[in-house]
């Protein structure tokens, strides 16, 4: 009997012992959810919380299983887990060294190498990066504070806390932000950035009721200083030859309103300006924006055919200063939010093609000190942007890289309104993941990291400013 009242006291330990862990477990869980629910520095685990955590877990883990199992680093498309982890910590303003050697593939075709010196610069060298002056003979020239800045995202494609805290992101970090082609909201201009506005093919922003363009509306944002140029997109990356693509599902009342189109139904810009099918035609859409803006005025494209020659011809036959102020080359490698398959696998030539066929062009028709280059398209690590300058652009801007910096995880839903970040969706609740003072911190911190990372670049090549950089700083690996 007393052998049962002791087995019966063990089992009784033992239950009150299993309710106070079940109960700790529960109660731990518990105080996880509602940390995860109320923090603001991560969107998963505020939108997702406690099942978030797994990510980081599994992302954890991962990096041990990869020596067993298989390499994953330098294999994940379109960005690899390499790239993300710098952009990643890059924002978060933490490490961005990487130990053991590198896991870059060696000698691949197209790949670019760095060629050091033997004497590098010292940090105590550092020089002011080139003066880089847009549309000098205009009535506002702009002379932006960075070589690396912000590349076109619409409100509509992507959030309005996404679209504020790329703007507070922007006005910390001294660098510009570019629209895309959905035009300018009031989230824009509410921190007091510096801003490049986009005219798309459907001329979303400065249309009438017919769709051409306004000029009284254009007049309109050029009244804002916060406006300091204006560029005009005949294609871009990842789907040239193809206008913009918003799903009727984010036509919000407020988008419609902004783009001037119906709330609801698919937004879909034309191939082209319908009022531009030369070259005459489109330098007579740049004078006639740069004289009711006096901006300077650009022109946005993915190079295919080559049709330079004849619009370099066609602009000494109009006298140069008919030329636009800046040129924007995007690559095939560029991104999108909603593309078909065939024109963002198939079409275009990538940037290591179309860079110096652009400058080749520009200096045989003695242009090039007229004509400002910006090049995007993948430009989210430190190497393609050095890279980029070396080749011969003045100024870089990506779009994906800031993605990135506001916790962008490539979930590739972007055209779904379901982005479990809170970047490309209108959902209330997803969008709630995305805090704005949090993410513009991270923005400024991955640009301010960006521009110390090239500096670092020019340095190990010898020069003192990435400006410096040349075709002399890097060999291309062509198998």
């Amino acid at each position: 009997m007393v052998e049962f009242e002791w087995l019966f006291l063990v089992l009784q330990w033992m239950a009150i012992a299993f309710s106070v862990v079940v109960g700790g477990m529960v109660f731990l869980i518990l105080v996880l959810f509602l940390y995860d629910l109320s923090q603001t520095k991560h969107s998963l685990r505020r939108n997702y919380p406690l099942i978030g955590r797994f990510r980081y877990v599994f992302e954890k883990l991962g990096e041990f299983f990869r020596q067993y199992m298989f390499a994953m680093e330098r294999e994940e498309l379109p960005f690899n887990r390499a790239q993300r982890s710098w952009a990643y910590r890059a924002a978060k303003n933490i490490d961005t060294t990487l130990a053991f050697g590198s896991t870059k593939p060696a000698n691949f075709s197209n790949s670019v190498t760095f060629l050091n010196a033997p004497f590098p610069r010292l940090d105590s060298e550092n020089k002011k990066n080139a003066e880089i002056v847009f549309g000098p003979d205009t009535s506002y020239p702009y002379q932006p504070n960075s070589f690396f800045n912000i590349s076109g995202m619409s409100y509509g494609s992507i959030s309005k806390p996404a679209i504020r805290a790329l703007s507070y992101g922007a006005q910390k970090a001294g660098c510009w932000l570019n629209t895309g082609e959905g035009g300018l909201s009031s989230y824009h201009l509410e921190s007091g950035c510096d801003i490049v506005f986009q005219i798309g093919t459907a001329k979303y922003g400065v249309r009438d009721a017919q769709g051409n363009l306004s000029e009284q509306q254009l007049s309109v944002l050029a009244s804002h200083p916060q406006i300091k140029m204006f560029e005009i997109k005949l294609s871009q990356g990842a789907k040239p030859g193809k206008g913009g693509i918003l799903p009727g599902k984010k036509v919000t009342p407020e988008v419609s309103l902004i783009r001037g189109i119906p709330v609801g139904q698919d937004s879909i810009s034309p191939n082209r300006h319908l009022d531009v099918e030369s070259a005459q035609d489109l330098l007579n859409l740049i004078a006639r924006v740069r004289l009711i803006t006096g901006r300077p005025v650009g022109i946005k494209f993915v190079l295919g055919v080559n049709w330079l020659e004849d619009f370099f011809q066609t602009v000494h036959t109009n006298g140069i200063e008919s030329a636009p102020d800046f040129i924007t080359l995007d690559g095939a490698e560029g991104g999108t939010g909603a593309a078909p398959m065939s024109l963002m696998d198939d079409m275009g030539l990538f940037l290591y093609e179309s860079l110096p066929v652009l400058i080749q062009a520009l200096h045989k028709y003695d242009l090039r000190d007229r004509i400002r280059i910006i090049v995007s398209g993948k430009m989210i690590t430190p190497e393609r942007v050095a890279w980029a300058l070396a080749a011969g652009a003045d100024v870089i801007q990506s779009a994906r890289g800031f993605m990135f910096a506001l916790g962008c995880i490539q979930s590739l839903q972007c055209n779904k309104d379901t982005c479990p970040t809170g970047i490309t969706t209108h959902n209330l609740r997803l969008q709630r993941g995305l805090v704005v003072s949090e993410k513009s911190l991270r923005v400024m911190h991955y640009h301010n990291n960006m521009v110390k990372e090239v500096m670092t670049i020019a340095h190990a090549c010898g020069v003192t400013s990435p400006h410096e950089l040349n075709t002399v700083h890097f060999k291309m690996v062509n198998i």
